[in-house]
């Protein structure tokens, strides 16, 4: 069956970079484009025009938030309720549990997957904070997860986080990373056990990765078996790492060596490494792309760096810099590890970000930005098949309405989307040729409904913080108000 869809505009490929057509269709076949251009005259059964909106590439998200929003709690903490916010070192060794059913945390995962699709993102891999389990995520998680994501067809990268340590706060306020080595082995194995699972499953949607969590948390025997496991199986390995300062001195007193002696010694290096999210590097130090720097041992190991501009932005971090990394030959990828997952609004903080570190207005050009969205994000993967439009590529696309009067006017279609707009202009998406968003909506998906369950499942997600809480402080103590709820007083009105 032959698709044609058309718009004002296509952002189409010449091969090696992006192109823009006016007046362009994009036609596929199945799971592959088969043109890109104008004026096609091959066969058409089903046939689109979206009008005044821009057809592009469907985003690709490495670092995609799998779970009801925690950013919204935690970016903005006092000294004095942060600590707060870790399990207390009481709740690891006594009173750890799942703060929801298995039930509950498919449900958790697919409103953070409706997000995504809603937002444009046709291509993801996971992550969803750790603090809510009574350890890390099970196989069993990831077996319903890759089963939402199959329903709603976006294309996941998809794997259990594990961990072998967990950071708390101690009984005199300061912060620990305590370890349970069995804990992480067993993680270990639902790990390689969910790389069985999804191979068996023969989906083209489905690939499983390793996701191991922050590498301050894992042991070096648990680092070391991740690297011969991805060896052997030719797998893709995420490690949150190099995202701050503190890890450097945990890993000294846990193993003796800092985040890139560990990463060489383990074997780490030697695997298809992607790193969220760089932004302790610096850049500009000329040291960093010296021989041996970071910048040259990331290039000359491959890594992919996933670069998350807009929660970097709301945790008071930047890259040093999106230039800097790029120029040094550091692949570069986009994640939103946040809510909203919006990767338009991500590359606009990101583009602003470059331009303040490099004290120049053409820094963080918007083409690399969108580049890293798509190009890199595929580049990541080991996937020449995505993140462009081009006949044989496959049909994973995004449509972007620029109809709408608050858009204002059209210089630039991609320039007026990313400075006026946000991804939640996406009308509809589709994967590897299936339409998965249409006209703004899920079909299958109740999406009125499925926002009052996420609602419950925050609400009670927020209550479950007192627990674990060194003081066992209430909610609006940890998270309090903007303003003061105000009292009001009843009055009977006079006869």
């Amino acid at each position: 069956m032959f698709t044609k869809i058309s718009a004002r505009y296509v952002l189409g490929s010449d091969g090696n970079q992006h192109t823009l057509i006016e007046d362009g269709e994009v036609v596929f076949r199945g799971d592959a484009i088969v043109f890109v251009g104008q004026n096609y005259g091959g066969p058409v059964d089903e046939e689109h025009n979206y009008g005044q909106s821009l057809i592009m590439p469907g985003l690709i998200d490495l670092d995609a938030l799998a779970d009801i929003d925690h950013l919204i709690l935690d970016s903005w903490a006092s000294p004095g309720v942060a600590p707060g916010h870790l399990w207390s070192e009481d709740y690891f060794a006594n009173r750890r549990r799942d703060v929801f059913t298995r039930a509950e945390r498919a449900k958790v995962r697919e409103f953070a997957l409706a997000q995504l699709a809603l937002h444009g993102v046709t291509t993801y891999m996971p992550i969803a904070s750790e603090i809510h389990s009574s350890w890390a995520e099970s196989f069993e998680e990831l077996v319903d997860m890759a089963e939402t994501s199959r329903r709603m067809g976006l294309r996941g990268f998809l794997g259990p986080a594990y961990r072998s340590g967990v950071h708390t706060t101690t009984a005199e306020g300061t912060r620990a990373v305590l370890f349970d080595e069995p804990e992480g082995i067993a993680g270990l194995r639902d790990a390689e056990r969910f790389l069985d699972y999804a191979a068996g499953l023969a989906d083209p949607l489905v690939t499983g990765v390793l996701l191991p969590c922050r590498i301050e948390t894992l042991s070096e025997n648990i680092m070391r078996e991740t690297a011969r496991i991805a060896r052997e199986r030719d797998a893709i390995v995420r490690l949150h790492c190099l995202q701050s300062p503190m890890e450097d001195g945990l890993l000294v007193q846990s193993a003796g060596r800092g985040v890139l002696e560990l990463l060489e010694s383990t074997g780490l290096f030697g695997t298809r490494l992607l790193i969220p999210h760089g932004v302790v590097i610096d850049g500009k130090d000329p040291d960093a792309v010296a021989p041996g720097g970071p910048l040259d041992l990331l290039a000359r190991h491959s890594v992919s760096i996933v670069h998350c501009p807009l929660t970097s932005f709301r945790y008071q971090k930047q890259l040093v810099s999106f230039d800097r990394f790029r120029a040094a030959g550091v692949n570069l990828c986009l994640g939103t590890d946040s809510f909203p997952p919006d990767l338009v609004r991500g590359i606009d903080v990101g583009m602003h970000l470059a331009r303040l570190v490099e004290e120049r207005p053409d820094a963080g050009s918007l083409a690399d930005y969108f580049d890293a969205a798509t190009l890199g994000g595929a580049r990541a993967l080991g996937r020449a098949d995505l993140g462009r439009l081009a006949p044989g590529m496959q049909a994973d696309i995004a449509v972007v309405s620029l109809g709408h009067f608050g858009d204002g006017v059209v210089e630039d279609p991609l320039r007026t989307l990313v400075l006026n707009g946000t991804a939640r202009q996406v009308t509809d998406t589709f994967v590897a040729g299936r339409p998965v968003v249409i006209g703004g909506a899920l079909p299958g998906v109740d999406l009125e409904a499925l926002r009052a369950d996420g609602q419950l499942l925050f609400d009670r997600m927020r209550a479950a913080y007192s627990e674990r809480d060194v003081q066992r402080r209430e909610p609006d103590q940890l998270f309090p108000p903007v303003y003061r709820p105000a009292r009001i007083a009843m009055t009977t009105p006079s006869s």
